[in-house]
């Protein structure tokens, strides 16, 4: 009987994978690194690498013995050949140690969610002056919770945008698009929040004059005046790598007593305001409060599909 340390070494890496991934389905921490329509495929992953831990479990023990090939030419040949196995081990720790670091990080460093650093790394002001360019329909659209805070409820949100939907049809979506320019006041819940933002950066005349009500967390740039400031969210298409910074620019008198990442929501008037050569949407604050970070900080795309 013979025990295969390096088959016993996979065998483990394999069932670390399955458990970090299914400790991260546990934990809910998961949609902090991933679009929450992939955990289906996670949840299959992880079971492949359970599957896949239980097969290698069969090669660490043997129990049949190998003739050494060393034994037809001596000694010498033993001693080239152990030399061989060392590298070939040094290779293959460097190699497991690599592996490792990802299993080793996922139950050791505590998930962070995406804050106002990084956008700043990703060009948080820039955004400001692409927001009036045409924007490809499912990069706009989202599905999530509705929102549990409000500080002004007085109209009713359209029942239509607080459906938990995965995709709809093109033709739907357009006319949805039509209904939102009827409306006096804009509650953009996580639901609609970028059909709204895709709506108002392209149609913005469209918008003038209605109030509006949305919540992010506060992102400020250097050339910002004191009383600027931008509501930002994160949207993830499929994981925190292609994040991308949505958000409004804010004009109120309060705007610097708040400091970056603090999460607020608003109630304000749609204006018109240019920054860096660019005409923007500005909202001008009426109300605001400062509320938790929710527990589900990011905005997801939902499906369109092309069919009438």
């Amino acid at each position: 009987m013979k025990f295969h340390v390096q088959q016993a070494l996979r065998a483990f890496m394999l069932l670390a994978f399955s458990a970090m991934i299914a400790n991260l389905h546990w934990t809910g921490e998961l949609t902090k690194f991933i679009n929450p329509k992939y955990e289906g495929l996670s949840k299959t992953a992880a079971i492949l690498f359970f599957i896949l831990f239980l097969v290698q479990v069969t090669r660490i023990i043997s129990f049949s013995k190998v003739p050494h090939s060393c034994d037809q030419t001596g000694q010498a040949c033993c001693s080239h050949h152990d030399h061989g196995h060392t590298a070939f081990t040094r290779k293959k720790m460097i190699a497991y140690l690599i592996i490792m670091t990802p299993i080793m990080t996922g139950f050791l460093v505590p998930a962070k969610i995406l804050d106002a650093s990084i956008a700043d790394k990703k060009g948080g002001a820039f955004i400001l002056t692409q927001q009036n360019q045409s924007s490809k329909i499912e990069d706009y659209l989202t599905s999530n919770e509705t929102i549990d805070e409000n500080i002004y409820d007085e109209h009713e949100a359209d029942p239509r945008l607080t459906e938990e939907k995965q995709e709809m049809t093109k033709k739907q979506y357009e006319q949805l698009k039509q209904q939102l320019s009827q409306q006096s006041m804009l509650k953009m819940t996580d639901e609609d929040y970028t059909i709204y933002y895709e709506e108002i950066n392209q149609n913005l005349a469209n918008y003038l004059g209605k109030k509006i009500q949305l919540k992010g967390f506060v992102l400020k740039e250097e050339n910002f005046t004191e009383k600027q400031l931008v509501i930002s969210r994160f949207l993830i298409t499929h994981c925190v790598a292609d994040a991308s910074i949505v958000g409004f620019l804010t004009e109120f008198s309060d705007a610097p007593t708040l400091t970056e990442d603090t999460w607020i929501e608003v109630v304000g008037t749609i204006s018109q305001t240019t920054y860096e050569g660019a005409s923007l949407p500005v909202i001008h604050i009426d109300d605001w409060v400062t509320i938790e970070q929710p527990e589900s900080p990011y905005l997801y795309p939902i499906n369109i599909r092309m069919s009438f």
